[in-house]
Formats: C-alpha cells, structure tokens, sequence
C-alpha cells in the first residue's frame, strides 16, 4: 500500500521551526535520512526510536521515496 507523504510527515512552523518530523513526534525526517545514510537498519532505527514501529519507519521511507520520484518534497 503506497502511503501518502502527508500521512507520515508534517511540518509545523510550532515544531522544531517547521522542520519535517514524524508526524505525532518531534523526530525529524532529516534524522531518519541521516541514520540511513550512515548505515543504520530498519531495526537499528526501531532501537533508536522505541516509539515508532517497524511498519512505521517502512511507511516513512516509502513516503520519501514517492516524494523523490515526484520531484517534490514536502511544503508548508
């Protein structure tokens, strides 16, 4: 099931400056991206962020993915 950015990420300019999180969370996207980059599983992010389920971590990176291959990232 392709999950609409909107539904995983926010931006609210009363949230770490508007800066895209987790939708319901404080964990930027920008955090999750990075923590990928440098090798980090599905699993290691679960441990990282007990608060989020493996199914959600997998909805995150799928909503950036579709976001990518649009061309268009999230906007206020």
């Amino acid at each position: 099931m392709r999950m609409k950015a909107s539904n995983q990420i926010s931006s609210n300019l009363n949230i770490l400056g508007g800066t895209p999180v987790v939708k319901g969370t404080r964990i930027p996207i920008a955090r999750i991206l990075h923590f990928l980059s440098q090798g980090f599983t599905v699993h290691d992010l679960k441990k990282e962020y007990p608060q989020l389920s493996v199914r959600k971590i997998n909805q995150i990176i799928a909503a950036i993915a579709c976001q990518a291959e649009k061309g268009t990232f999230l906007s206020s």
